[in-house]
Order: C-alpha cells, then sequence, then structure tokens
C-alpha cells in the first residue's frame, strides 16, 4: 500500500501558532520534505521533533519531487511542509499534490496558518470574496497588463511583494486602480508585526518608510 502525503501547515512567525494535529503528524511521518530544511529545523527542535528532513524547492522540484513520490509508493507517510504557512500557496508544494494525487496517493491536508488569510482578516477590507494573486511580475509590462487585467474585479485583490519593489508597486496600483482603499501587512505573528491602513496614495506617500524586510502583503478593496 502506498504512503499518505500530509498537507501540514506551520507558523508564519509565532512558533506557538501550529495546531496539536500538526505536531502529532510531523512526529509521527517517516519523513518530512521542507522547502528549506534549515529553517523547519528551528520548529522541529523547538517541539522536540527528530523526524529525518529532506529538501523540497522550486530549483529541484522535478528530481526531488519524483524521489519523494517514489518513497510514498514504497509506502513511506512524508509530510510537506513550506518556510511559513499552508505549503502549495505560491510555493512548489502544487506539483508535488497534483502529481501525488495523479499516482492515486492520499493528500490529507493538515490545516492551520495562512499569511493570506491572517492578513485579509485584520485588513478592514471586504471579506466576503477575495482574489488572491501571489507575487507580482517583476517586469514592469507584465505587472501592469495584470493589474489592469483586474481592474474591474469587485473582489477584495490580495498580492505579496518584496519589500525592495513595495513602493514602486503601490505607486503603479494607484496609477492603475485609482486610489481605493487599501492595506498593507507586514511580519505577521512576529514581534515587529505591522498594519498600514488609508487610500493606495496614503500607503504610497507612507512607503518610504517601511522596513526593506521580510515579504509584504498588499490588500486592496475592489472596485464598486
Amino acid at each position: 500500500m502506498p504512503g499518505t502525503l500530509y498537507i501540514v501547515a506551520t507558523p508564519i512567525g509565532n512558533l506557538e501558532d501550529i495546531t496539536l494535529r500538526a505536531i502529532r503528524i510531523l512526529k509521527e511521518a517517516d519523513l518530512i520534505a521542507c522547502e528549506d530544511t534549515r529553517h523547519t529545523k528551528k520548529l522541529l527542535v523547538n517541539y522536540g521533533i527528530v523526524t529525518p528532513t529532506t529538501s523540497y524547492f522550486e530549483h529541484n522540484k522535478l528530481t526531488k519531487g519524483d524521489w519523494i513520490l517514489g518513497q510514498l509508493q514504497e509506502g513511506k507517510n512524508i509530510a510537506l511542509v513550506s518556510d511559513a504557512g499552508t505549503p502549495g500557496i505560491s510555493d512548489p508544494g502544487f506539483n508535488l499534490v497534483r502529481s501525488a494525487v495523479e499516482k492515486g496517493i492520499a493528500v490529507v491536508p493538515i490545516p492551520g496558518p495562512s499569511a493570506v488569510a491572517a492578513a485579509l482578516s485584520a485588513a478592514g477590507l471586504p471579506t466576503d470574496r477575495f482574489l488572491f494573486l501571489g507575487f507580482l511580475s517583476q517586469k514592469e509590462g507584465k505587472k501592469r497588463r495584470m493589474l489592469e487585467s483586474v481592474r474591474e474585479e469587485p473582489t477584495t485583490l490580495i498580492f505579496y511583494e518584496s519589500p525592495f519593489r513595495v513602493r514602486k508597486t503601490l505607486a503603479l496600483l494607484r496609477e492603475v486602480l485609482g486610489d481605493r482603499p487599501a492595506a498593507l501587512a507586514h511580519e505577521l505573528t512576529k514581534i515587529h508585526e505591522g498594519f498600514i491602513r488609508g487610500g493606495l496614495e496614503e500607503l504610497h506617500n507612507a512607503s518610504d518608510k517601511l522596513i526593506e524586510k521580510g515579504e509584504w502583503i498588499i490588500l486592496v478593496q475592489g472596485r464598486k
């Protein structure tokens, strides 16, 4: 019998934000596939978890993915984790999950933290519908075209952005979407957690004081 692939959500910052079930699965699994084994080791040490780990990330997802599938087919139970939050959201976990499903391997979600859900819950913007668009392209033309394609969307728009590009991106958002209500979220669940709320123009004006560390989450109200 093949094993089970567990999709385990882990803390996005505060190590206390992990479920009892997630801890149990990480302890009982035969192997933990990590986006960065060094990063995950901090979590494992904190909870006394000694399960072996292996790396699985964007640049080895094809070769390592095939190897992980082979281990699953041999009956091993494997837990997939990302550096933070729920695997498969803007990371290569999706590829492994799809391949496992195609091969008839059981895939079981172990729910928990998600940066998108955490940011949306406290942003003060409509939450009944939202569109998550992940990381924006670094190419200005492609980024502009994508924003133009969602300009008429009535749902709250959510993006990830690098701290080194967030100011420029806010300017482009203001230009393409207009001055709508928006919010910036940073370092969620950590000591320096912060939200900046206001119109896109106001956020852009305040962005020169932003910390150039970690990832920013940009939330923009949909078109009325």
